[in-house]
């Protein structure tokens, strides 16, 4: 399983940089890869994507989700993956967001791709376009501020 840990400072307070986090059908607007994301009700969300020349589906859980600090998930369908996002208030005006992502890549095409680091250069400019999309925006678009435990483990 490759694993990519990437951070951004973003100008934004935390409040509007979570809220636009939780906008999963905003996704698109920059994430490179991303066609469309539905959140089907608070925690399940269908997923559509162009990797490598071909259309992938999948559906996601929000596995854990606290306002202000963190959303966690997991796939339930299709290529096995899961990540959390942590948000970290810098000052008023400035917050880091800290990803993880573990990603099982299937397939010769995307093991190759994982060797040479594209997951992680993804990723990157995933995040740097999602620092430029809540920059311009300037304000939040009201997300969701629900709290979504993570399950307890036996």
């Amino acid at each position: 399983m490759a694993t990519v840990e990437e951070s951004i400072e973003v100008n934004a307070p935390i409040r509007a940089v979570y809220d636009q986090w939780t906008q999963f059908e905003k996704f698109p607007q920059f994430m490179e890869h991303i066609e469309a994301v539905v959140q089907t009700d608070e925690t399940h969300l269908q997923w559509k994507a162009k990797i490598l020349g071909r259309t992938e589906e999948w559906t996601a859980e929000v596995t854990e989700q606290h306002p202000d600090e963190r959303v966690a998930w997991a796939s339930t369908s299709g290529a096995k993956h899961a990540g959390v996002a942590t948000f970290h208030r810098i000052d008023d005006t400035t917050t880091k967001v800290m990803l993880q992502l573990d990603a099982e890549p299937h397939g010769v095409i995307e093991k190759v791709g994982d060797a040479l680091g594209v997951l992680d250069r993804e990723v990157k400019g995933d995040l740097k376009r999602f620092k430029a999309y809540i920059e311009k925006q300037g304000a939040d678009a009201g997300g969701w501020r629900g709290d979504v435990s993570a399950p307890h483990q036996n």
